[in-house]
């Protein structure tokens, strides 16, 4: 089957009719079905034999959906025979047997009935049951009641469903943005579907439509590959099985595998929604009739955006827009009607753009939150891609990288959305929310996206009919939308050098200010794992010294130490203070210092997210930012005791951290090779050397001692982890305070440094 999915589905069917007639056979000689004089048995013997007792399908063996390594829901159903316990042995002992998982239970009607109104797992198998074996009157009373009562009880129900929904994608997430989703659980997961079909088995709302069940068999198929691939029953969807599953649907490679994922569960996440709106309506009561106008041609009816009477789409290429924004501002949803009439009807936007299309898409994107829904709408819809075709280049594509939580393009308008808090702090908003809308935009093509999206940027600011200094200002903010936060985090910001270079790509202040905004709404966007306080305050401190570098003003010299630092370098040989995650050192400058500390934490179980290390004259000053490997934790007195041990020499913290290394386990899928990099140009009085590599216990120690054994002092540090990849970066320098100037030398550093990251 490896390649055609359509035999997946044929398969799952075939593998309920096997299973339906394996089982029917266990009911027959279960009750003793009598054989006829040739071996076979009559209508009538069957029938009076099998009165009384049925074999009811429930969950994927119900809905004929069985994967392999699928378990059997069964419930044998009876009118109170007495010899129901010997039957129900009869059937279960031999699928026991056979080594499939099964889940079953015996029953009256009545008592399936009393079941399925106080469990909600209950009632959603029987609304969907399926006879297999044994008497029909039986599944067919038992289906009819529990229906009847869903139906009759649907205010009730179906808040406890939508309840289960939230809990499931609060604890599971939304499967079109997870590295390794549940296909069952997630949000816009199978469950989602089988939740939107037993709303219109309370004839609430409609049954899922075409796009929404083409996008369910396509997750059924990649739970079928899955189980293949595992010889399991499994539905999470690891990165170590991606390229495998995606080998058996046919498909290129893991990539291709989630990105069908992220578009199907899209759209099964916003059929859901609109789902739970249909409900929302219909259980809280008629909604007022009256028709309140929002824009030109856009009025709100009965809690939704709708077109006005008599206007005509084909007629106006900017109506779309103009609705879209004006549901966003009102925080409105747009009615399927009028969006599906906008997405059929509407006329191609002239190119450039006309100044009220422009105006209407950053009034969209000036919403904030409320303009997200509004945008998958659209998106939905197919509006995007011919509003913006490079969109389609973006468009579901995963970022197979944990320090992010969206796909690029729900990346892209979350980010706008975040910029959208910050445009009364620039001086051009509507640049602003434009380029973060496209600031990411490259990542749909070959190359470095920065340099690719800035083209693409052009291009686009060109067709929405930007002037052509602000389609300058575009490109450059797009081009350079990484420049702050990552010079912030990886360069000594004491150095003149960095000051200038940044000054020098920046070129003015305006486009600083949307630097800035747009460097704290990317990050916000990413995930918890890209921002935080740490780098938040070493992107306003660089910000604040490129501005005075543009405005020729000059910087006022920050104090050496802080009142904190400088209480601290009192105590003469060494000072810690553990506050939380945040651990300060201040000490006597030495070679060696930050090593030593950082294995210190290493050997305590503390994991290093953020780490900076300074010199004020003869005082060396680390801040590290740590959390707990696991656990709760150490005691602050025994670690600042550790510290205090080892900055005097009297503690050899690499025996801990030997024994340490011995007891990890080896990383669950294969990770890229460490990389060191010897950036030139980047400081005039130390060699920069940036290292990457997957983080692990221990990083900061090894790279530092390798430092160490090449007669290496480290001036200046930033270290930070994106999820598991380490990005450090160090200001070296040799035993005579200088760079490192001599290739053999910088081989030797490079070498050195990979061998202790293997």
């Amino acid at each position: 089957m490896r390649g055609d999915t359509r035999s997946y589905a044929a398969a799952r069917k075939e593998r309920a009719a096997d299973i339906d007639r394996w089982l029917t056979d266990l009911v027959r000689t279960a009750v003793g079905t009598p054989y006829g004089p040739n071996g076979g048995t009559t209508r009538n013997d069957e029938r009076g034999a099998l009165s009384g007792v049925a074999l009811v399908a429930v969950g994927s063996l119900g809905r004929s959906e069985l994967a392999p390594g699928s378990d059997l829901d069964l419930v044998l159903l009876h009118d109170g025979r007495d010899d129901v316990a010997r039957v129900a042995d009869r059937v279960w002992y031999p699928i026991w047997d056979s080594g499939v998982g099964l889940d079953h239970s015996v029953r009256t009607v009545d008592e399936a009935a009393k079941v399925a109104r106080e469990d909600l797992k209950a009632v959603l198998g029987l609304i969907q049951a399926r006879h297999v074996a044994g008497d029909p009157e039986l599944t067919r009373s038992a289906r009819e009641i529990v229906l009847a009562e869903w139906r009759a009880d649907s205010r009730r129900r179906l808040g406890e469903l939508r309840d289960a929904a939230d809990k499931r994608a609060e604890a599971s997430g939304e499967l079109a943005f997870l590295l390794e989703p549940d296909l069952k659980d997630s949000r816009g997961g199978i469950r989602d579907v089988q939740a939107m079909q037993a709303v219109a088995a309370a004839w609430v709302a409609s049954a899922p439509g075409p796009r929404v069940r083409e996008a369910y068999e396509l997750l059924l198929d990649v739970r079928h590959g899955l189980h293949l691939v595992t010889a399991r029953g499994a539905d999470r969807l690891v990165l170590q099985e991606q390229d495998a599953v995606a080998g058996m649907l046919g498909l290129l490679d893991a990539e291709a595998l989630m990105r069908r994922l992220a578009e199907a569960a899209r759209t099964i996440g916003h059929s859901f929604d609109a789902t739970w709106r249909t409900v929302d309506r219909l259980l809280t009561g008629p909604t007022p009739r009256g028709r309140r106008p929002l824009a030109d041609g856009v009025v709100e009816h009965g809690g939704e955006v709708v077109l006005a009477r008599g206007v005509n789409p084909r007629k106006d290429p900017v109506l779309v827009l103009r609705a879209a924004a004006a549901a966003a501002e009102a925080g409105l949803p747009l009615a399927p009607a009028t969006v599906t009439a906008l997405a059929s009807q509407s006329p191609p936007l002239p190119v450039p753009w006309p100044d009220e299309a422009r105006d209407a898409l950053v009034a969209l994107l000036g919403a904030g939150r409320a303009a997200v829904p509004v945008w998958e709408e659209l998106d939905q819809a197919g509006v995007l891609v011919r509003l913006l075709p490079d969109w389609e280049r973006v468009r579901h594509r995963p970022q197979r990288n944990p320090v992010h939580r969206y796909t690029v393009d729900r990346h892209l308008i979350e980010t706008a959305a975040g910029a959208a808090s910050f445009t009364r702090e620039v001086s051009r908003p509507d640049l602003l929310l434009i380029s973060a809308l496209l600031h990411d935009i490259g990542k749909g093509y070959p190359g470095d996206h920065s340099t690719t999206g800035a083209v693409v940027a052009r291009d686009i600011g060109a067709r929405m009919g930007l002037s052509p200094s602000d389609v300058d200002i575009l490109e450059t903010v797009v081009r350079h939308h990484l420049l702050l936060p990552e010079t912030a985090t990886r360069r000594d910001l004491d150095d003149p050098v960095t000051i200038s270079r940044v000054a020098e790509a920046v070129g003015s202040r305006e486009v600083l200010e949307l630097l800035a905004a747009l460097a704290v709404a990317d990050g916000h966007a990413t995930g918890p794992a890209a921002w935080n306080s740490w780098k938040a305050s070493l992107v306003a401190d660089l910000v604040r010294r490129v501005r005075s570098a543009l405005s020729g003003t000059p910087l006022r010299p920050a104090p050496s130490l802080s009142v904190e630092q400088a209480s601290l370098a009192r105590h003469g040989g060494g000072a810690v203070r553990v506050n939380g995650g945040a651990v300060t050192v201040v000490a006597p400058d030495r070679a060696g210092l930050l090593w030593r500390a950082a294995g210190v934490l290493a050997a305590h179980r503390m994991v290093v997210r953020a780490a900076s290390a300074a010199s004020a004259g003869t005082t060396a000053v680390i801040e590290f930012s740590v959390v707990p490997e696991y656990g709760s934790p150490p005691d602050p007195a025994t670690l600042e005791a550790d510290l205090r041990l080892v900055l005097a020499g009297r503690l050899d913290i690499e025996q801990r951290l030997a024994r340490r290394t011995r007891s990890m386990r080896p990383a669950r899928v294969p990770v890229a090779p460490p990389r060191v990099n010897l950036v030139d140009d980047a400081s005039n009085t130390a060699t920069v050397i940036e290292v990457r590599a997957h983080d692990r216990p221990g990083l900061l120690w090894r790279i530092g001692r390798a430092f160490g054994e090449c007669g290496l002092d480290v001036r200046a540090a930033r270290v930070e982890t994106l999820g598991a990849e380490a990005v450090d970066v160090f200001y070296v320098v040799d035993r005579a305070g200088r760079p490192l100037t001599d290739e053999a030398q910088r081989t030797q550093v490079r070498d050195q440094v990979l061998a202790a990251l293997r």
